[in-house]
């Protein structure tokens, strides 16, 4: 049995529009974030809503899935694993942490 060490697993709305891009070799990705909410009461007894975003990735025909049916504020259940990076922008070094997309679930009502 195997046993996944870097797994994430979130339930969310998409920040923005899914952004597809096609590489000189023709392998398909598509990037967008993903917020997540949590509400809790306070101390005070007021009511608080934390909003995480994320980066999220998608390679392949999962990345032409999400770009023909997805869009802003569209709600999804995701896994993935957690992925560090850095890249060079301007002669300053950037850190990113994104989600590698595994597995997708659309959780909107169809449209009629």
């Amino acid at each position: 049995m195997t046993t996944l060490k870097n797994n994430v697993q979130l339930i969310g709305r998409l920040g923005n529009d899914p952004e597809l891009r096609t590489f000189d070799s023709g392998k398909r990705m598509t990037s967008f974030s993903m917020a997540t909410n949590e509400t809790y009461y306070n101390n005070s007894g007021e009511k608080v809503t934390d909003t995480q975003w994320h980066n999220i990735v998608a390679w392949g025909k999962k990345a032409e899935i999400i770009d023909g049916y997805l869009k802003k504020g569209s709600e999804i259940a995701l896994q993935g694993k957690l992925v560090n990076r850095k890249y060079e922008k301007d002669g300053v070094t950037k850190y990113i942490t994104e989600i590698n997309l595994n597995e997708l679930l659309m959780l909107d009502k169809k449209e009629e």
